[in-house]
């Protein structure tokens, strides 16, 4: 099992709770990628939104592609990896601005393909936000467009939203002319475009049965296009991490008491009838972002690291970790949960 943790661009994870002690400065975020490569994560997503979706649409956010580029400067081993909405980018201009990243950090970049579900943002920022399905199908021309670029010179193309003829893109990426696609979804068309266009899947957090059901039949979808298969399977999930059961649903039932009226919960409408998701998402879900509280990482360092491991089984390989207050709550989950999962995989397999 690999672990990454989510960049709090928004200030938190939590609808209900104003003020996590997570500051939206490059400082703080400078702070918790340097300290994530001594502590043992390996890879930082960094999302991607104008508009703070968590604390509401007048709090502040941070960019998430100059976020990344200073990320890359400051560190030596963390993947970066970053979200990109195609219907906010020109592919050309983009594939460039994201191989440079590629090389400032030294080849370390990766992809999350986001197909968008906020409308409003879209309306704000001046976004392309048309049906669900055509999203997907610029989505997958956009993909072209850049797996294009990165591999020959010149590079011609002539789809339905995107036209170019001789376009010469250098230098090209630093890993074999490519740089990792990730990228989640649940809809039938979501999850055909991504069968046949990424490297690697990732979904929001759910139940062991729920993954285990997800990932056994996007693999089977690679194979029926005769693909490998995926290299990386991730999750999202919030962790809650305390020294006994007692405290650790103490802190839960804080963090979910929704709050009518919040101004987190703006966009929810947009989410749930946008998105196509394929399970229902409460007021409660939606509290924490991502779906994260879904995995249930909640209690004893041995209670979590247990449930780890019933994920591992269920074929994830990565982690992608959100926690509050991130740098204290990041420590403590690395101190007291990561060796013990390993402990754990040994007792199971009977190595000594």
């Amino acid at each position: 099992m690999k672990y990454g943790f989510w960049m709090p661009v928004w200030g938190g994870w939590l609808r209900n709770v104003e003020d996590e002690n997570m500051p939206t400065t490059f400082e703080y975020l400078k702070i918790l990628a340097q300290n994530a490569e001594q502590k043992g994560y390996s890879m930082t997503l960094i999302p991607e939104l104008f508009l703070n979706d968590i604390k509401g649409i007048e709090a502040p956010s941070m960019d998430a592609w100059s976020t990344a580029a200073a990320i890359s400067a400051v560190t030596e081993k963390l993947e970066i990896l970053v979200a990109i909405r195609p219907g906010f980018y020109n592919p050309a201009t983009f594939a460039k601005m994201a191989t440079n990243i590629d090389h400032i950090s030294g080849g370390r970049l990766s992809l999350n393909i986001v197909s968008a579900w906020w409308e409003e943002e879209a309306r704000q920022y001046g976004g392309q936000f048309t049906s669900h399905d055509e999203r997907y199908a610029r989505t997958e021309e956009f993909i072209e467009v850049l797996k294009g670029l990165w591999n020959h010179t010149p590079f011609s193309y002539k789809g339905k939203f995107y036209q170019y003829e001789n376009t010469y893109l250098e230098p090209k990426p630093l890993r074999n002319r490519h740089i990792p696609l990730y990228a989640g979804g649940e809809s039938e068309t979501g999850k055909q475009t991504i069968a046949r266009t990424c490297d690697s899947y990732v979904i929001h957090g759910g139940t062991v049965e729920e993954v285990r059901e997800k990932l056994a039949d996007m693999q089977r979808r690679r194979g029926k296009l005769g693909k490998p298969p995926f290299e990386t399977f991730g999750m999202a999930a919030f962790v809650i991490c305390r020294d006994t059961e007692e405290e650790a649903r103490e802190e839960l039932a804080r963090i979910t008491d929704v709050s009518e009226g919040s101004p987190g919960y703006a966009g929810y409408q947009d989410f749930i009838s946008k998105s196509q998701l394929n399970v229902n998402v409460s007021l409660e879900d939606y509290s924490v972002s991502n779906r994260g509280l879904r995995p249930n990482l909640i209690g004893t360092p041995e209670q979590i690291a247990r449930r780890i491991l019933e994920y591992e089984d269920a074929g994830v390989n990565l982690l992608i970790l959100q926690f509050s207050p991130q740098l204290e709550e990041m420590n403590r989950f690395a101190e007291k949960v990561m060796p013990l999962v390993e402990e754990l995989r040994k007792e199971k397999l009977g190595v000594k």
